[in-house]
């Protein structure tokens, strides 16, 4: 009896969900029309490309208005606060960093906003507060998005990244007295810091200073590598290196672990492809010098042995491996590999204890091998279960290594590898109030619609029943070369305790198999992307996990562009989808920000073989008129300057306007916060809870 009322309930809850209705906001439309190779394409939303107009902010304030009395009214969203705020609560720690004679790491004690830098002079000494980000304003929306330690630590060049946006502020402390010295560095942007070995200065890379106006739009290019000397004005940097005739080229500057060379790595945007130049410093005024400049491969620098270089590389290797390069004869002909591609993917390498310690992914789960310079394999460092091992940490001449590891289920713990002992050992592990033997992780392998083999990890409680009732949530990302591992999150898990599927797909643009894998996902084959996700939502409903109207997608940014087209394209398939700061007019996304840099994965409409696939699939040109699309809330944020959220708007006005039925079509629009990065535990929790409140509301899911 109990069991029929719930299922009554049930239903009564989801017929509750489909019978909201909403007047959504009503605003004038533009005449634009541009002539794309000679094909008409209307742009009647190009006004909301203007963040700072009148019109824009009041198109975002009447949104929020429909938007957030919905959101906050939802049963269980109150209890989904409360739960994530207890989960939230525990101490985290970020993986130690030896520099000079001390140790550093991030430490939150729960639910601080950012976390917090310490030092140690030792593993067992009294931590020290170095520099607390909470400090930094009163809601926590300035963040410490980067730090660099000079040579004996004495130095801490640290950068603040105010509301979310991209763009840095450098400033250096003294490590000892904790005092900041008067150093100010502006205009970063996708760049740290490389101090020289005399701790006098360091090299970093900056962009031309933007108009106020265009502080969050203006698209990113002309950056210059610069040095600068400690106690001086940004004004008398010096400049080392710059190319005006290559404005797309980004420029960074490390210095090799024996001071002799400043490496510069050339990146043209996220193409995976790269240059790599080097610069003598033990000559007065020596130039930079092309090393490797074909722009034929991945070229990761990793250490050098006087004028031998080592690098992590694609050439003539999909799935990577080890070269190395003498700078004195550099030509292919003379490259020596040291370790050779294997069957996995050398994702990274990390000098330690005077080795390399090498991490790979098999079926996008993490392994970690050492070998010796000379590529002699010595052993795996064992791992506690299948997930990911990142962070790892340690410096040529230590003996320990330091590495963070986690899984679904699995919450983040430190590890601490000894190389005298050749053994791991726990040095701090998270205490997360839930019971992980509740829940398990199945790897599963389902046909694309191509027959391309794909993996999925579904994670869920133990003892489900396979009778397609579960809410499930398919997550997914699919471009750039970035693989989705294993990994825990406490937001996830109140998914989970509720009694949802969690499932996230490794699709092809990823990285989870290699160059191969990642191409197969990029520009004209962009669409086996979304057919991999599909043929996942497939899956989920063919073996019982789950059902159409129980089913939700989301994703962000290249992941949001991912669940926007795919619900566009199959509107049946899914009862609600969260597209986040996605990636949503593809026709235009070039021409803001660091946009452009995208096109080695998209395209761009200025090629017309371009503009015929991006127009094929574009969310913001696919919405059809009378459409019954799928429950829909879009977040973005005032403030991101990495996907502008002109992309969220446009696409909100277009679906809000053509859609048919009752299915709400919402957007969130977050005030000072970016694209994600360095926003505050307590925003965090807030957007959290908006979405796992609509989910439950839209798949008629009672929560507990």
């Amino acid at each position: 009896m109990k069991k029929l009322q719930l299922i009554l309930l049930v239903l009564l809850i989801s017929a509750c969900a489909k019978e909201q209705t909403f007047e959504y906001p009503v605003f004038p439309k533009s005449d634009v029309v541009d002539d794309y190779h000679g094909t008409p394409v209307g742009d009647p939303w190009r006004w909301l490309e203007d963040p700072n107009s009148d019109q824009t902010k009041a198109w975002v304030t009447a949104q929020n208005e429909v938007t957030m009395p919905f959101l906050t009214s939802l049963p269980g969203r109150e209890t989904i606060i409360n739960r994530l705020t207890e989960l939230w609560d525990f101490p985290r720690y970020g993986t130690p960093t030896r520099a000079g004679e001390n140790y550093f790491y991030y430490f939150n004690d729960g639910l601080q906003n950012q976390s917090v830098l310490y030092k140690q002079t030792s593993l067992d000494a009294e931590a020290e507060v170095l520099i607390d980000p909470n400090t930094f304003s009163e809601d926590g929306t300035v963040a410490l998005s980067s730090v660099a330690y000079s040579e004996n630590a004495n130095y801490v060049a640290y950068a603040k990244s105010v509301g979310g946006s991209d763009w840095r502020e450098f400033f250096v402390r003294d490590v000892n007295s904790g005092e900041d010295l008067s150093d100010h560095i502006e205009w970063v942007k996708f760049s740290g810091v490389s101090w020289d070995k005399k701790e006098e200065g360091f090299y970093y890379g900056r962009f031309p200073q933007p108009t106020p106006e265009e502080f969050l739009t203006a698209p990113n290019r002309n950056m210059k590598l610069y040095y600068h000397k400690l106690g001086t004005s940004q004004d008398e940097d010096v400049l080392i290196y710059e190319r005006p005739d290559q404005p797309d080229w980004g420029l960074y500057g490390q210095v090799t672990d024996d001071g002799n060379y400043l490496v510069i790595n050339i990146s043209q945007g996220t193409d995976q492809r790269n240059r790599v130049y080097v610069k003598d410093l033990t000559r007065d005024n020596s130039q930079v010098m092309p090393l490797l400049d074909a722009f034929d491969a991945s070229y990761s620098f990793i250490d050098n042995n006087g004028s031998t270089f080592y690098f992590r590389t694609n050439n003539e290797a999909p799935k990577y491996r080890v070269i190395a390069v003498d700078v004195r004869r550099p030509q292919p002909a003379n490259w020596n590999t040291v370790i050779a591609e294997g069957e996995s993917v050398l994702t990274g390498i990390t000098v330690v204890a005077n080795r390399m310690v090498a991490s790979y992914l098999t079926d996008a789960r993490s392994e970690l091998l050492i070998y010796g310079f000379d590529g002699t394999f010595e052993r795996e460092i064992e791992l506690p279960t299948v997930g990911s091992a990142s962070g790892l940490s340690g410096r040529k001449q230590d003996t320990e290594l330091f590495y963070s590891f986690a899984s679904f289920t699995y919450p983040a713990t430190i590890f601490r590898y000894d190389f005298n002992t050749n053994a791991s050992e726990v040095f701090r592990a998270s205490q997360v109030d839930f019971n992980p033997d509740d829940f398990e992780t199945r790897q599963v392998f389902y046909d694309s619609k191509d027959g391309t083999k794909v993996p999925m990890f579904i994670t869920h409680k133990k003892g489900l029943e396979l009778d397609g009732s579960n809410p499930t949530y398919l997550y997914g990302y699919g471009g750039f070369n970035i693989s989705m591992t294993p990994g825990f999150s406490v937001g996830n898990l109140v998914w989970l305790e509720q009694g949802g599927i969690y499932a996230v797909a490794n699709l092809r643009g990823g990285g989870e198999y290699g160059r191969e894998w990642h191409l197969a996902g990029t520009k004209e084959r962009k669409q086996n992307v979304f057919d991999d996700f599909i043929a996942a939502a497939e899956y989920l409903i063919e073996d019982g996990y789950t059902s159409s109207d129980k089913l939700s997608i989301g994703g962000g940014s290249n992941g949001g562009l991912l669940v926007a087209a795919a619900m566009l394209q199959r509107p049946d398939l899914f009862g609600a989808a969260l597209p986040a700061v996605g990636v949503l007019d593809m026709l235009r996304y070039h021409q803001f920000t660091i946009g452009w840099a995208w096109a080695s994965d998209y395209g761009t409409s200025e090629d017309p073989e371009g503009f015929e696939y991006l127009y094929a699939y574009s969310p913001l040109h696919n919405v059809k008129e009378g459409v019954e699309y799928p429950s829909t809330l879009i977040t973005t944020a005032d403030r991101d300057d990495r996907v502008v959220p002109a992309h969220s708007f446009k696409f909100a006005a277009e679906l809000q306007e053509k859609h048919g039925g009752k299915n709400p079509v919402l957007i969130r629009i977050e005030t000072d916060a970016g694209h994600g990065a360095g926003k505050p535990t307590s925003k965090i929790i807030e957007e959290l809870a908006d979405r796992w409140a609509f989910l439950a509301h839209e798949l008629g899911m009672e929560i507990q």
